[in-house]
């Protein structure tokens, strides 16, 4: 990936809280010496930080899927997975929190108007060692399929200017797209992945709520 794309990814990163919100519920109905808007404020933030906890309490990470290590830092909004492919490649990918979503129609015969499929980024990087080179896809996950944006050959013992990394995935010969996706689902990348990472943000996001909220709380608090 560009240097430029990097930037921008680890600057919205950075804007995360790092502070650790335990994901209990600590908070009681003892009064607090503030100004009635203060008090206000608090009452509905125990208010919402409660409701979350009763309507989808978030259940502790997994750390693990099929070959894949799971490392989730509290506060980013992206988790890393590493792993290996036989004996010399290292798989590492970054996925983001949902970024996006498309209108979809409902299933079912008298379903009618639009539902909203979720999506979340992917970048997944395939090495043969440190400091050596790699090739890179960047990809789409949606609920139930994984699709290929781009792929990047990232050179490291070139310091150009502007390197060519490649044509859009999408503009290639389906038997060349087809090879690829078949290359990256060979090392784990593939729908069930996709399946998971969903399952994975959707308690990631009821965490990091809470956490803000609890963030929030604190803030006024003090």
């Amino acid at each position: 990936m560009t240097t430029l794309i990097r930037t921008a990814q680890r600057t919205l990163l950075r804007s995360s809280s790092s502070f650790l919100f335990q994901t209990t519920r600590p908070y009681s109905s003892d009064a607090i010496t503030k100004s009635p808007f203060e008090s206000n404020i608090l009452r509905i933030l125990r208010t919402e930080i409660n409701y979350q906890f009763d309507y989808a309490p978030p259940h502790q990470a997994v750390t693990k899927f099929d070959s894949f290590t799971v490392q989730d830092r509290p506060g980013e909004q992206l988790i890393t997975m590493s792993g290996k492919f036989g004996d010399t490649e290292n798989v590492r990918i970054e996925a983001t929190m949902f970024d996006g979503c498309v209108a979809v129609p409902k299933l079912g015969d008298e379903s009618s108007g639009q539902d909203f499929a979720l999506h979340l980024s992917l970048i997944v990087d395939i090495s043969k060692g440190d400091g050596l080179d790699e090739l890179e896809f960047v990809c789409s996950a949606w609920p139930n399929f994984l699709e290929i944006q781009k792929v990047y050959m990232l050179r490291r013992d070139a310091l150009l200017a502007m390197p060519y990394l490649g044509p859009d995935y999408r503009k290639m010969g389906a038997k060349l797209q087809k090879a690829l996706k078949e290359y990256l689902e060979a090392r784990g990348v593939n729908d069930e992945l996709a399946v998971f990472l969903h399952e994975f943000m959707m308690n990631k996001d009821r965490t990091e709520l809470i956490r803000w909220l609890g963030n929030v709380k604190t803030f006024v608090e003090e």
